[in-house]
Formats: C-alpha cells, sequence, structure tokens
C-alpha cells in the first residue's frame, strides 16, 4: 500500500534539533508569505456598498497588489475544489447508484457558463455579507471555483476508478475500510495525475478571470481588484501598454506559485507512481530540498503527517471482524431497479419542465433557431478538439516520458494555459478587421485556444506513468514507427487522452462564450453559435433566453458525453 501520512523521522527527535543554515534561508520566504496573505485576506473585508464604485486604476504599481488579490482568490478556490473533488469522487465511485446521476450531473456542472453560475450566486453571496466586500469576494471565489472543480473532479474519479485489480485485492487482504483505502490506496495513485489537473484548473481560473473579478449585478458593475479586473478595464480604454503589463505580471505570479507550490508537490507525488517509469530522472524541486534540510520545517510536517496519520484508525475494522462482503441478492436487486426508474422519472421530469418552458415562453422559433446555433458550436467543438489532439498527443508523448524536458516547459505551458484569451483580442480585432476575415472561421481558433491543455496535462500526466518495463520491452522487440504508437504508446495514454478529451470539450463550450463574441474598444465581432447568443442576451438582460441558452448547451454537452466519450471512456476503462 502506498503510505500518504506517515512521518520519516520522529517528530520529537526532530523538534530537539537546532534550526541550521536551511531555516535560516527559508525565513525570508515564509515570513514573506505569511505577511502577503495576512495583508490580502485584510483587504477583503472592507465595507462595501451595492452601487458604490470600485475604481480600478491602471498605473503599474498597483500591479503587484492585484496579483496578490488574485492568486489568494484562485487559490481558495483551489482548496474548494479540492475537498469538493475528494467527495464527489469517492461517492461516485463507491455507490453505483449515485454514480448514476453524479456523472450526468458533472457534465451539467461543466458545461453550464460561468456567466450562468455568476448570475446565481452575486445575490445570495452579498445578502451573506451585507455592507462587506467579502460577499463580493466570495462570489468571485465562487466562479473561480466553477472554473477549476469540474476538471479536478473528473480526474480523480477517472483515476480511482482504474485502479489495478491486484492493488483492491492487497487492500481487502489488508482489511482496510472504506476510509483507509481512500487515504491509503486510491488518492495516492491518483496523486500524480490529480496534480497535473490542478495546474491545469489554476489555469482555467485564469483563463476566466476577467469574468470572475469584473462582476455585473442589478445594473452596478464591480470590480473587484485584482489581474482580471485589471484587463478589463485596459480592454475598455484600449490600452496595450496596460494589457502587455498585465501578462508580464501574469506570468511572474505563474512562476512564482509553480517553483513554491506546485514544483515541490510534483516532486513529492514521484514516490506514489504505482510503477518505476522514470529511472532516476523524476521531478525535482529546490524548494523541496529546502524543506528536507531544515529542521524546523521537517519537525513541522512530521508532526503534521503524524496526526493525520491518527485519523486513518476511524471507522476501521476491529481485527476480529472481517469486512463485509457485497453480496448480490434479489432485493439488492430490485433497489437498483427502483433506483433507476427514479432516476428515469426525475429526467422525464426535467424534460417536461423544458418543453413546457419552451412553449409558454420562449416559443418554438426560438427554441429551434437556438438549437441551430448549437449545431454549429458543436461543429466547431468537435473539429478543433481532434486538431488539437494530432498535434498535442505526440507532443504530450515526447514530454511525459522525458521528465527532464517536463520540468523546463512547465511553467510555460501553465502560462500558455492561464493565458485569457481577452488578452488576444486586439490582435484578433485588428487582423480580422484589416483582412476582412469571416469571424465565423477565425474566431473559431479561440475557443480550444484555454482548452486544449487539458489534453496536454493530461496526456503528459498518463505519459509519465508509462511503465519502465514496457519501455524497455519495445525497445527490444525492435516496435518502431506507426506500429509503436499503435500498439504501445496510444493503449497506454488513452484513458488519460479520454479525461483530458471530456474536460477540453466541455471547457471549450463555456469558453465559446468569449471566443464567439469578442470586443475590443468600441469595436465587436460575432460569430453565429450559441456561445455568442447567451453573451448577447446576458447583455441585454433577456434571463429568460439566457435560460434557454443555457439549458440548450447542457443538452448538447450531454448528449456528446453520453454517446461519444462515455463510450470512449468505457472502452478505456476495459483496456487496462
Amino acid at each position: 500500500m502506498f503510505e500518504l501520512f506517515t512521518p520519516r523521522r520522529s517528530a520529537q527527535t526532530l523538534l530537539a534539533a537546532a534550526p541550521n543554515r536551511w531555516d535560516w534561508a527559508l525565513l525570508p520566504v515564509v515570513l514573506t508569505i505569511f505577511i502577503a496573505v495576512a495583508f490580502g485576506a485584510m483587504q477583503m473585508s472592507h465595507p462595501f456598498v451595492v452601487g458604490q464604485p470600485t475604481p480600478i486604476a491602471l498605473n503599474l504599481i498597483y500591479l503587484p497588489y492585484y496579483l496578490l488579490r488574485t492568486i489568494l482568490r484562485m487559490f481558495a478556490a483551489l482548496a474548494c475544489s479540492l475537498i469538493f473533488s475528494f467527495v464527489f469522487a469517492a461517492v461516485a465511485v463507491k455507490y453505483r447508484a449515485a454514480e448514476k446521476i453524479m456523472i450526468p450531473l458533472l457534465d451539467v456542472l461543466q458545461s453550464v457558463p460561468i456567466l450562468g453560475f455568476q448570475a446565481i450566486a452575486i445575490a445570495p453571496f452579498i445578502l451573506l455579507f451585507p455592507g462587506n466586500l467579502l460577499g463580493v469576494e466570495c462570489a468571485a471565489i465562487f466562479a473561480i471555483f466553477t472554473s477549476q472543480a469540474w476538471n479536478m473532479a473528473f480526474s480523480l474519479y477517472q483515476s480511482m476508478r482504474t485502479v489495478p485489480p491486484e492493488l483492491h485485492e492487497a487492500a481487502r487482504v489488508f482489511r482496510l475500510s472504506g476510509w483507509q483505502r481512500f487515504w491509503r490506496l486510491d488518492l495516492p495513485f491518483a496523486m500524480p495525475g490529480l496534480l497535473w489537473n490542478m495546474m491545469m484548473s489554476m489555469s482555467g481560473g485564469w483563463f476566466f478571470l476577467v469574468a470572475a473579478e469584473a462582476i455585473s449585478v442589478a445594473g452596478q458593475d464591480i470590480k473587484l481588484p485584482g489581474i482580471g479586473a485589471y484587463i478589463a478595464v485596459a480592454i475598455e480604454q484600449e490600452n496595450g501598454r496596460a494589457i502587455a503589463w498585465a501578462t508580464g505580471t501574469m506570468l511572474a505570479g505563474i512562476v512564482l506559485y509553480d517553483q513554491l507550490f506546485f514544483r515541490p508537490l510534483l516532486a513529492w507525488a514521484d514516490k506514489f507512481k504505482f510503477e518505476e517509469s522514470q529511472g532516476e530522472n523524476g521531478q525535482r524541486s529546490w524548494m523541496l530540498d529546502w524543506g528536507r534540510r531544515s529542521n524546523l520545517v521537517r519537525a513541522v510536517t512530521d508532526r503534521i503527517w503524524a496526526t493525520l496519520n491518527l485519523t486513518l484508525g476511524w471507522f476501521s475494522f476491529s481485527r476480529e471482524t472481517a469486512p463485509p462482503r457485497a453480496e448480490a441478492s434479489a432485493s439488492a436487486a430490485a433497489w437498483s431497479r427502483a433506483w433507476d426508474v427514479l432516476v428515469l422519472l426525475v429526467a422525464l421530469g426535467a424534460a417536461y419542465r423544458l418543453v413546457a418552458f419552451v412553449h409558454s415562453v420562449v416559443g418554438w422559433g426560438e427554441f429551434v433557431h437556438v438549437a441551430g446555433l448549437g449545431l454549429i458550436t458543436l461543429a466547431r467543438v468537435l473539429l478543433l478538439i481532434g486538431l488539437a489532439s494530432l498535434f498535442w498527443v505526440p507532443v504530450a508523448v515526447w514530454i511525459g516520458l522525458r521528465p527532464q524536458y517536463s520540468q523546463r516547459v512547465q511553467a510555460f505551458a501553465q502560462f500558455l494555459a492561464a493565458f485569457p484569451v481577452n488578452l488576444m483580442f486586439p490582435v484578433v480585432v485588428f487582423s480580422l478587421v484589416t483582412f476582412k476575415l469571416s469571424p465565423n472561421i477565425w474566431l473559431s481558433p479561440l475557443m480550444v485556444f484555454g482548452t486544449q491543455w487539458y489534453l496536454l496535462f493530461n496526456v503528459v500526466a498518463g505519459a509519465a506513468t508509462i511503465p519502465n518495463e514496457l519501455r524497455l520491452a519495445a525497445d527490444n522487440l525492435g516496435i518502431k514507427g506507426w506500429l509503436k504508437w499503435k500498439r504501445f504508446y496510444l493503449p497506454a495514454i488513452f484513458p488519460s487522452y479520454i479525461t483530458g478529451a471530456i474536460t477540453a470539450s466541455g471547457g471549450s463550450w463555456n469558453a465559446s462564450i468569449v471566443a464567439e463574441y469578442v470586443t475590443w474598444g468600441k469595436t465587436t465581432l460575432v460569430a453565429d453559435g450559441l456561445g455568442s447568443y447567451i453573451k448577447q442576451m446576458t447583455d441585454a438582460g433577456d434571463f429568460h433566453r439566457i435560460a434557454l441558452g443555457i439549458g440548450v448547451m447542457c443538452v448538447f454537452v450531454m448528449l456528446l458525453n453520453r454517446f461519444f466519450w462515455r463510450k470512449l471512456y468505457l472502452l478505456a476503462a476495459e483496456r487496462i
């Protein structure tokens, strides 16, 4: 079994050790982080009244402060996303009845645009913290959460469903309870892939940052101090210099948290690989090396691990009592059929409500028009995912098999994945207007610009876990060229690719709202599609048609996932 919470040395021994030079080297870093977090948290709870102007200055001196506020929001959303992923994946894997609802529900949630979540959440959060900016901050964090959580939840679910049978058998032999199995088997096995998807989720948060920090409510524009609001103001004022500075600041922030947070976690997670896959050339982190050499850091972390290790005794089986066996019975089968019938009735009820809404509120003509726009966006999504796969799958496999290169491109890939598509609006508008290009064609690549990285990150994670023995066997057999891809590489990374493709597909539908409706100053370019329809109805305040657009988008995503991606996912699970 994997050991997640086991300290390497006694915490009491390390506490008795005097600080060494590595403790003094880390002290400025730790103090700076604590002071910055405390200062940023204090700024989130200032008095606020709806309608009160929230000016955003484009002066460069404010950019470090805006970066701090943005990163705090994103890490708060990441923590919530991680907790959500743990609960969601554990319940969906353990209970088949819940899985039948939760996985389609996840398809719906990842297809609902961030504007839809924001419209629902902003008023309750403001009422929850009246007269305080914390309500708007929570709304922004929730909006960022909706751009991060679904990808992480599905990644963890997919990893837990593909744990090798021999490990499940070992868990039964050792009489691990469900709680112990999650912490000692499921989560450690899924850790490498989960970390890569956490990085992708952070980048996804950057992609929709402008929408999260520049909020419209009750006819008022609320702009929270942050990089997203800074970019929104720069776009309104057509200030290209400010956008360039915002891009550089964003890159600095990504490099900073990559070195201080994600790189140490990836290096630490190398020990959770199921089989040796990269020899001695695993992930390296200067921050992790410093922490391991520091007496005080090791003492504190080992004390934390020792305390967490005690929680593994919760809900455990007694030595005299064997774990209960799941035995099929006529009663269980009857309950399963009854649950299926209940789910079907709920689905039929939802379909009836949708039909009644269309018939009585918006009309069938409008529905047919919106469905046609959905087909246009569907064609764009499938075409762009296919083209992105042809390019990024070979690149990702090459990177994943060479950890020395994956470390070099890691921060760069995070930056590209995090690059908000809004920053490309000046170039896009200038090019399309100057060369008189069709928005229906040339705005389409913007949809996949921020979502193709789901493919890259997932396939890199899958390729990095290919056992070294299989690579040596393929080399010894002399398998080369297309045969090696067909018989070795593609089957090995297929489950990871499907996970990335499903999340990239859902993200592309969400990104269509930004990509099909481009604004730079007073110039607006619109492409036919479901995303531009939802954006235009949002600007017009037509909530009935906003609901229709979001509902049609959810239906398209569910059908695509159910009859296309899910079939491929089941095929991938059978090949493991």
